[in-house]
């Protein structure tokens, strides 16, 4: 093929090309669509609820008493909720700091105290101790109920589980 076949094959491309763009162009103008301010559907019904202040459950959101689903918690099972929180958290005497600190004896321990971790500074100024109310809250949403820790572990919805970690929790001691 001689370089005169090629620019001819060349320039019908380009020809193809912008015909294509110009064509897509005057569709535009001509049928414009105009974009909704809101993209989405709205669902007759549904009634959006702003979250409380200070992290605290919304009210549609309440926790169930931790007491009551402790009488019935289940401990292996809790054992075995705990491998999520294995990755970055030991389990035993003595364990070493990975990404989070030891929960060895953390129930009834203040926040924020393992003297060789460096916690955020909204974990130390929370300042309470880690009953199993408190681990409750937190273990529900954790960046919810103290904003600006740098847990990043998404929490545990289900109440059941929650309870059996805690009662797991309060064996490491």
């Amino acid at each position: 093929m001689d370089s005169f076949e090629f620019n001819k094959i060349a320039a019908a491309v380009l020809i193809v090309a912008l015909l294509l763009l110009g064509l897509n162009q005057i569709a535009d103008s001509i049928y414009h669509v105009k974009k909704p301010e809101t993209p989405g559907y709205k669902i007759e019904g549904v009634v959006e609820t702003k979250s409380a202040a200070k992290g605290e459950p919304k009210k549609e959101e309440k926790l169930a008493d931790i007491k009551v689903l402790l009488a019935t918690a289940n401990v292996a099972a809790g054992e075995n909720t705990f491998k999520k929180c294995a990755a970055c958290h030991t389990n035993v005497s003595g364990g070493a700091i990975k990404i989070g600190p030891p929960m060895w004896g953390i129930v009834g321990k203040k926040s924020g105290s393992h003297p060789e971790f460096k916690y955020s500074s909204a974990l130390t100024a929370h300042g309470k101790a880690w009953s199993v109310e408190e681990l409750n809250a937190f273990l529900y949403k954790p960046a919810d109920y103290i904003k600006g820790t740098k847990m990043a572990f998404a929490g545990i919805v289900k109440d059941e589980e929650r309870a059996s970690l805690i009662a797991y929790l309060s064996t490491l001691k």
